[in-house]
C-alpha cells in the first residue's frame, strides 16, 4: 500500500487568509478517518526552512503521493520545485488544494475532495 501523506501550510499562521478555520480541527478531522498515513503542519513551505524540511522529509521514500492544503496547488509545485528534485521525489506525485479564505468545514471537504474520499 502506497503511503499517503497530508501536509497543511498556513503562511506563518498569521495570514488574514487561513484566521476563519482551526488548522488543528482540519488535520484531526483527516486524521480521524484514515484518509492519510500522517498530517503534519508546517509554518511557511515556501520558505527556506520549508524547501528543508520537505526534500528532509521525502527523501526517505518513506511518502508515495504527499497532498498538500495551503495556498494555490500550481504555486506549490514551483515553489517546492527544488526541494523536490533534491529528495528525488517526482511533482506527480505531490497533490494540491488551495484552502485560503476557508472556514474549517470547507477546508475539510476541500481535502476529502482532493483525496478522493468524498467519492468513496
Amino acid at each position: 500500500m502506497a503511503n499517503k501523506g497530508l501536509l497543511m501550510c498556513v503562511c506563518q499562521g498569521n495570514c488574514p487568509s487561513f484566521q476563519q478555520m482551526n488548522i488543528f480541527d482540519v488535520g484531526n478531522a483527516i486524521r480521524r478517518e484514515k484518509l492519510v498515513d500522517y498530517v503534519g503542519i508546517h509554518p511557511q513551505l515556501c520558505s527556506t526552512d520549508g524547501d528543508k524540511f520537505l526534500s528532509t522529509l521525502l527523501k526517505g521514500e518513506s511518502t508515495d503521493e504527499l497532498y498538500v492544503a495551503a495556498c494555490d496547488p500550481t504555486m506549490q509545485v514551483k515553489m517546492f520545485r527544488d526541494a523536490l528534485e533534491s529528495a528525488g521525489f517526482s511533482k506527480e506525485h505531490i497533490h494540491g488544494v488551495d484552502i485560503r479564505n476557508m472556514t474549517t468545514e470547507q477546508a475539510v471537504g476541500s481535502i476529502k475532495n482532493m483525496l478522493g474520499a468524498d467519492k468513496k
